[in-house]
């Protein structure tokens, strides 16, 4: 049976084709890509802390992040700082280190240029190389407290993953209710290493409670606590 119509089959042509795949392919460079994603995610953990960043920073588009900084970023102008929202006079610094091992030298470089001490809450230094023993002991000397990411770590950001449950943290008073209510001490709480990627992710320390929700098609809906240890 023919068929009728512009580009159809009754005149032997074949039909016209959908959008082809290689425009969907991105074709800057991978070294801007990671990047990007990197720093957005980083972004999205700070506001996920209470931090305050600009929507205008999170939307920001791959395409207009490579105007900005060029397919082959300057790790130094990656770097942003960011306020407390309880408390603006609190800040946290962001800095990316370059493709080389991180030395006690380079510690010390990052260390001179800080300014205000006082009023940082930490630093996150986002790796794409090893650092040596001697930087780790320099960092440690340091009067506030200092994160370590692989760039790797940050491409995705693991909150927003289909199959993760919610996890909200706990005040202070929110846990102690918990615990008088069900008559138990922290230790009797489920635990959580604070190298989980939830408890990088939030930066969470040592006895602070995690309320996990489960709700999807895979696993029965429920909620349970954990303790970070």
């Amino acid at each position: 049976m023919e068929v009728d119509g512009a580009g159809g089959e009754a005149n032997g042509e074949a039909p016209p084709l959908g959008t082809c795949l290689s425009r969907y392919v991105d074709s800057g460079s991978s070294v801007s890509h990671r990047y990007y994603l990197s720093r957005r995610t980083a972004m999205e953990m700070l506001r996920d802390r209470g931090y305050s960043v600009p929507q205008s920073d999170l939307s920001l588009s791959l395409q207009d992040f490579r105007a900005i900084h060029g397919q082959s970023p300057d790790v130094e102008r990656l770097r942003f700082s960011v306020t407390c929202r309880s408390d603006p006079s609190k800040r946290m610094l962001v800095i990316f280190c370059g493709t080389g091992a991180v030395k006690v030298s380079v510690v010390r470089s990052i260390a001179s240029q800080i300014v205000n001490k006082d009023t940082l809450a930490g630093l996150i230094l986002i790796l794409q190389s090893q650092m040596t023993n001697q930087a780790q002991k320099a960092l440690d000397l340091l009067p506030f407290k200092v994160e370590i990411f692989q760039i790797t770590d940050l491409l995705v950001n693991i909150t927003k993953h289909v199959l993760k449950p919610k996890h909200r943290i706990l005040s202070e008073a929110e846990k102690q209710r918990l615990l008088k209510k069900h008559s138990i001490e922290e230790k009797q709480l489920p635990r959580m290493s604070r190298k989980d990627a939830i408890a990088r992710y939030y930066g969470l320390e040592k006895g602070q409670v995690v309320k996990v929700t489960y709700n999807g098609d895979l696993t029965m809906s429920h909620i349970t606590y954990r303790c970070v240890w």
